[in-house]
Order: C-alpha cells, then structure tokens, then sequence
C-alpha cells in the first residue's frame, strides 16, 4: 500500500521559481491592417504572439494594446489560455483613431510595477517589454520614460512588423484604401530607425517580422537569456501523500513477526 503513495488531504508548498515578466505591447493603429506582410501585419502578428507564450510556462505575460490611446487587455497572468483569448481578439478598431503614441503604455507598465509590493529585502522580478509595431509613429517627448524603464531594468525589446516597400492601408468598412490628407492612397512602411533606438536605449533587441524574415525565434532566445536575474516563491497546492502509515504499519508486523516465532509441534 505504501507503494501505491495513498494521498489525503492538501497541503501548501513554497516553489522557488527564476521566472520574470513580459508585457506584450500591440500597436493598433490603422496601419497595422497593411498586407504588405501576408495575411496582414496584425494578424501575422497575433499568429506568432500566441506562439511565443507557449515558450514561457513559467513566466507572468500581460497584454497592452496602444494607438492614440492605451489599454490593459489582459493583466500579467500565468494563464495562457486566457492570454492566447485576448490576443486573438485583436482588432484595430478597439483603439482611437489618432496619431499612435508609445508613451501611455510604457508610463502603464511603470505605474503597475510602482503598486506590486513585495516584501522588504527581496529582489524584484525580471521585466521585459516587446513593442510590436511598424514604428511609424512614436508620439514625442518619449525619452522620460524611456530613462525611467532603463534605470527601473526593464528591458525593451522591438519587432518591426512590415516592409519597407510599404503597402496601401485598407479601409476598414466601404472598400478601398485609406488616403491622406491630398486625397492620394497612403503607404505605409516599416520604420526600422527609430524601433532600433528603442531598443537600444533600455539594453534591448531590435527584431524583424517581415515578408521575407521571421525573427521571432530569436526573440524567444533573447528573452530566455533573462530567465534567474530574480526569484520568486510561488505558493502551490501539494496532495498531502500519506505512504507513511501503512509503511510503519508493515515494518511493526515485520519486526512482530521476527520476534515472535510461532513453534509447530507436529505429532
């Protein structure tokens, strides 16, 4: 019966894990509708994100989506069917229309990494950032937050998604393309520039997701390389094993039985 590892009961462990956060950051502007990146440069994008969490088991992901505006889609989780829910839902029509600015989401992360609270003494939790985008537009005034993430550690990481060709912009109801402001059909192409300094300013990486070239693979090793800069300890529920009785039961009949021998007097 021992063997057979009887369980009763549950009990709370602490597991020391080296795991780390990572905000997902998904710009949503019209552009990323273009199809200069097949099937579209957001849908090529959802694909290979819902790929990506399943690199990371042990790891917080969150998910912020961002254009004129930016909004938490889904909090840091170990929940990767919740997240891969919310990342399938992606749409550009869930944000403003507006000039895309970067500034709102990193200032979100920065304020929810202010209100965890951890005990005294402790280290803090990896953090990384990976920006998907085009790059086209960043908004200004970006390099406060960008010092305050570098000297917080948080790490940034950009995937230029689009060519450098461009492509034209569909319209999201009616037909056609989106124009500009002559009346001509907008293009709009990949900015590698100005996701490279991003990068580079928070000790980051700059990666590509193009027709031609899919660094997503790289991206995933990048971030593997933070894993054990911190530790946590998790709390999870233990089955309580209970193979200890029955093993003290059978080692007493054990002892019982050497002690006491039984003499047959056969006639």
């Amino acid at each position: 019966m021992a063997l057979l590892g009887p369980a009763y009961g549950v009990t709370q462990q602490p597991v020391r894990t080296a795991g780390k956060d990572v905000w997902l950051l998904v710009d949503l502007s019209r552009s990323m509708d273009a199809t200069d990146v097949i099937p579209s440069r957001l849908q090529k994008a959802k694909l290979e994100l819902s790929q990506l969490i399943n690199r990371f088991q042990a790891d917080r992901i969150g998910l912020l989506v961002f254009a004129a505006d930016a909004f938490v889609q889904c909090p840091l989780t170990y929940d990767q069917s919740a997240l891969r829910l919310f990342i399938s839902t992606l749409q550009t029509n869930l944000v403003p229309v507006g000039s895309t600015d970067l500034v709102p989401p990193l200032e979100l992360i920065l304020a929810r990494m202010e209100a965890t609270s951890r005990p005294a003494g402790s280290v803090a939790r990896a953090t990384a950032v990976v920006v998907i985008s085009d790059g086209e537009d960043f908004g200004e005034n970006i390099e406060p937050t960008l010092r305050l993430l570098a000297r917080s550690g948080v790490r940034l990481f950009t995937v230029g998604v689009g060519t450098l060709e461009g492509a034209r912009i569909p319209r999201l109801s009616g037909g056609g393309f989106v124009r500009d402001n002559k009346g001509r059909e907008a293009v709009t192409r990949l900015m590698p520039t100005t996701l490279r300094r991003l990068a580079q300013q928070t000790g980051g990486q700059y990666f590509e997701l193009t027709d031609q070239r899919n660094e997503f693979p790289q991206l995933v090793n990048a971030l593997n390389r933070l894993e054990g800069q911190a530790e946590q300890v998790r709390t999870v529920a233990v089955a309580d094993n209970r193979y200890r009785l029955p093993l003290l039961l059978a080692l007493a009949l054990l002892a019982l039985d050497i002690i006491f021998t039984v003499r047959v007097i056969r006639p």
